[in-house]
C-alpha cells in the first residue's frame, strides 16, 4: 500500500472514530443539511488561499476541504445508500466516459468542439437516466448571483445567442442603464429592482465578451476600495476627523488623497 492509500484510509477511520457513538457529540449531531454550510465556507476559504497564492495555505484548506467531502459521504454511507467507492467509481467512469478524446479514439481540433461534445454526452447520459435536461437546468441557482449570471451568458452564447461584437454588447449596457435612470426618475422600487438587475446582468455579458472574469474583476474592485477606505480612515484618525464632521466637498478630497496613498503603498507596487 502506499503512503497516499495509507493516509487516505487513516483519515476515513478518523471520520468514522468521530461518528462513533463514543466519538465527537458536534460531528455526531451533523447531518446533510446542517452540514452544507461548513462544506460552503471550506470552499470559499480554498478559493481565497487560491487567490492569495499562497501554496501552504492551499495545502490546508484543500484537506479541510477533503475533510468535508469524506464527512459527507460518512453521513450517506451510515444509511446505506451509497458508499465512498460508489463515489469514485461514479466519478473515475464519468470522466472517462467524457474524454473520449483522451481515453478512445475520437479526436477533437478546437475548444468549442471540445465543448460540443461534452454537452453532447451530458445530454446522453441525462436521456438514459429518464430526465433529459436543458442546458441551463444544469447551472445551480445557488450559485452567487455574478458567477450563476456568468454561467447563463456563456451556456447561451454556447448555443448561439450572443452579441455578435463588444460594441453592441457595450451598447446594451448603455441601453439598460438609461432604462434605470428612467426607473428612478418614474418607477417605482419595484420596477428600480427589475432594471438594476437587468444592468448587472448586462455587465456580466459584457464582461464575458470582453474575456474578463466578472467574479474576479468585482473582488479586486472591492478589495481595492477596502483597501483605500482603511487609508482614508487612518488620514481621518490623524487628523482627529469623523465622517460627521466632514462636508460632502471636504471627505472627497480626503478620499482622493487615500486613493493616491492606498494605490503608491509599496505592498500594491
Amino acid at each position: 500500500m502506499t503512503p497516499t492509500a495509507e493516509k487516505f484510509i487513516a483519515l476515513i477511520e478518523i471520520i468514522t472514530r468521530l461518528r462513533a457513538p463514543n466519538g465527537c457529540p458536534w460531528d455526531r449531531k451533523q447531518t446533510p443539511q446542517s452540514f452544507k454550510q461548513y462544506l460552503v465556507e471550506e470552499t470559499h476559504e480554498l478559493l481565497e488561499a487560491i487567490n492569495d497564492d499562497d501554496p501552504s495555505h492551499i495545502c490546508e484548506e484543500l484537506g479541510d476541504l477533503l475533510f468535508q467531502v469524506i464527512f459527507l459521504n460518512n453521513l450517506y454511507q451510515e444509511k446505506n445508500l451509497f458508499t465512498l467507492l460508489d463515489v469514485i467509481d461514479s466519478i473515475t467512469t464519468k470522466m472517462v466516459r467524457r474524454h473520449p478524446h483522451v481515453f478512445g479514439n475520437q479526436t477533437i481540433e478546437s475548444e468549442q468542439e471540445l465543448r460540443q461534445q461534452w454537452q453532447t454526452i451530458k445530454n446522453q447520459e441525462n436521456e438514459r437516466k429518464g430526465h433529459p435536461r436543458h442546458p441551463l437546468d444544469s447551472i445551480p441557482k445557488s450559485l452567487p448571483a455574478l458567477r450563476r449570471a456568468q454561467r447563463v451568458a456563456d451556456r447561451v452564447a454556447r448555443e448561439g445567442f450572443d452579441w455578435p461584437d463588444l460594441a453592441s454588447a457595450l451598447g446594451k449596457v448603455d441601453e439598460e442603464f438609461a432604462e434605470l435612470h428612467h426607473a428612478f426618475a418614474h418607477g417605482s422600487r419595484t420596477d428600480i429592482r427589475e432594471e438594476l438587475g437587468d444592468l448587472l446582468f448586462a455587465l456580466t455579458v459584457l464582461a464575458r465578451k470582453a474575456d474578463i472574469d466578472g467574479e474576479d474583476a468585482l473582488h479586486e474592485a472591492t478589495t481595492k476600495f477596502s483597501r483605500r477606505f482603511l487609508t482614508l480612515e487612518k488620514i481621518m484618525s490623524k487628523q482627529g476627523q469623523q465622517f460627521v464632521d466632514l462636508a460632502p466637498e471636504a471627505l472627497l478630497l480626503i478620499w482622493q488623497q487615500a486613493k493616491s496613498e492606498a494605490d503608491t503603498a509599496p505592498e500594491n507596487n
